[in-house]
């Protein structure tokens, strides 16, 4: 617990670095196109730029509390921010794909172990009963992190190179590194002359990561049309299962699952999955439909998606505060599925004359509802923890929130592409040869081309680009529609897994503050 001064400085730090780690996750999206053609790479092979990074980040985050314990916390934290920043400049270094792609791993190795490591040095920066604010803190990086890279992407992209977007890491970096050597206090490794778990992290590395590389490639390959996603997937579901199996049998375990015995952690890492595989769908859909469908820029997306962010991340502090104060999380919880909820109904319903303007109040919405469940959740997923199982908690609540992001963009690409057949189906039925609306729009069409000194093909294109257009228009509505779905349903599913405690409601003594118990 630290007070004053390095209090803050502790603080600022973590959150920076929780920031940095969590803007490259999509930072780089907006930029493949311009790496493609710069590294005379395809968009496919290009895409492992991201894939990597994501894979890194999910393997690496379990072992976080291990890693810590080995070497020590400060030592790691540290030598993860020298990481992240080296690899950083050799990716913005990089002469080809394939280096790119390999610095973005290790770039990725270093990131996955700021977001847990950050949430636990900030837990134990603050005092017990101060760890709902630091929740609140800690959810800047989560809320902000995501949403501004975009912003930074497109407007990097427009204005310089591609390699800026990861030079740009090194500067925060390197003052993040110094003041971590000046502030942060030195901790005791507590794994000295225990064994090493390699069997644990062998079957971790090759579960998560074949897991990962299933979820980023699968739409992209036709899933189980392609031999190494089924081979994949079932090392995947091998590994996994006897890693499970291994880590509750030894003593000294790489990842240690019996903190899963808590059912609070236990409830709020399903909540958690459920909160990524919503968010980061959410900010995957928008900028698609935003872009591809209404014509916007990259930048133009991100400053619409912004000052709800700002707003989310203002109140994230004030919500722990009010958590503090005895605001039951659950409360919380339920608005904020039922904020997101609002925000997905609310986008369902555009359409190709949508704006900028329709748009401003249910990002607010999205942002808001963002900070009300992750400030919670954050709180709740180690409220009943002993501070030496506080890192691993947080570890395995961060992974499920990562692992529902993946999940979530996974299955609403595949939902579109099926939604863009059937809707594209339909809207063709009503096209024809003998239809009089279309022959009168196709002579009109062909009438114009013809007097601009076209020809009558092009008017064919042009009715063809207008059926592309509003299967995509269908197809992301449809996507919204299913994500307002599935966070409505969320909404009784909390109020039957989170309740007061019997005892509190049989007057017995009161119950802490921030609680969470399962039927």
């Amino acid at each position: 617990m630290e007070t004053g001064f390095r209090k803050w400085i502790i603080t600022i730090t973590v959150i920076i670095s929780a920031i940095i780690e969590l803007i490259d996750t999509t930072i780089v999206n907006v930029s493949i196109n311009t790496m493609s053609g710069n590294l005379a790479a395809s968009l496919e092979d290009t895409a492992w730029v991201i894939t990597s990074y994501a894979i890194a980040n999910v393997i690496v985050i379990p072992m976080t509390s291990f890693l810590a314990e080995k070497i020590g916390r400060k030592q790691y934290y540290i030598g993860s921010i020298i990481l992240f920043t080296v690899a950083s400049a050799l990716c913005g270094l990089s002469n080809n794909l394939w280096e790119l792609v390999a610095f973005r791993f290790l770039q990725g190795l270093g990131g996955g172990a700021l977001l847990s490591t950050s949430q636990a040095i900030l837990f134990e920066t603050f005092p017990p009963k101060d760890r709902a604010l630091a929740s609140g803190i800690f959810a800047l990086g989560v809320i902000i992190g995501p949403s501004i890279g975009p912003v930074m992407g497109g407007y990097i992209v427009d204005n310089a190179s591609w390699p800026w977007i990861f030079f740009v890491n090194v500067p925060i970096g390197l003052l993040a590194t110094l003041l971590c050597i000046r502030y942060l206090r030195p901790t005791q490794r507590s794994r000295e002359g225990k064994p090493i778990d390699w069997l644990g992290i062998a079957l971790l590395s090759a579960g998560i990561g074949s897991l990962q590389v299933v979820l980023e490639r699968g739409e992209t390959d036709d899933w189980f049309s392609a031999n190494y996603i089924i081979f994949l997937s079932v090392l995947s579901a091998l590994s996994l299962t006897f890693f499970v199996w291994w880590e509750l049998r030894i003593k000294f375990p790489v990842v240690n699952l019996r903190v899963l015995k808590s059912v609070t952690l236990s409830i709020s890492a399903i909540m958690t999955f459920v909160l990524g595989f919503g968010l980061f769908s959410a900010i995957y859909v928008f900028p698609l439909f935003a872009q591809r469908i209404l014509g916007y820029t990259a930048y133009q997306t991100g400053l619409m998606i912004m000052p709800g962010v700002l707003l989310g991340a203002a109140i994230s502090p004030f919500l722990g505060k009010m958590m503090q104060r005895g605001l039951r999380p659950q409360y919380l919880v339920i608005l904020g599925f039922g904020l997101t909820a609002i925000f997905n109904f609310w986008m369902s319903q555009s359409n190709l004359s949508s704006g900028s303007g329709n748009f401003a109040l249910p990002l607010v919405f999205r942002a808001l509802g963002a900070a009300l469940l992750i400030v919670p959740l954050t709180a709740l997923a180690v409220s009943e923890l002993a501070p030496k199982d506080i890192p691993q908690g947080a570890a395995l609540n961060n992974m499920m929130r990562q692992m529902g992001g993946s999940f979530g963009i996974a299955l609403i690409n595949t939902y579109i592409a099926h939604r863009v057949a059937f809707n594209r189906t339909i809207l063709v039925s009503h096209i024809g040869a003998t239809d009089p609306a279309t022959q009168e729009r196709l002579s009109l069409a062909t009438n114009r081309f013809i007097s601009a000194g076209a020809t009558a093909r092009q008017a064919l294109a042009a009715l063809e680009a207008t059926v592309v257009r509003q299967t995509y228009l269908l197809s992301y509505m449809d996507a919204f529609l299913l994500l307002f779905l599935l966070n409505a349903c969320c909404i009784p599913l909390v109020v039957v897994t989170i309740r007061k405690k019997k005892a509190a409601e049989a007057g017995a003594p009161p119950a802490p503050k921030v609680e969470l118990e399962a039927h």
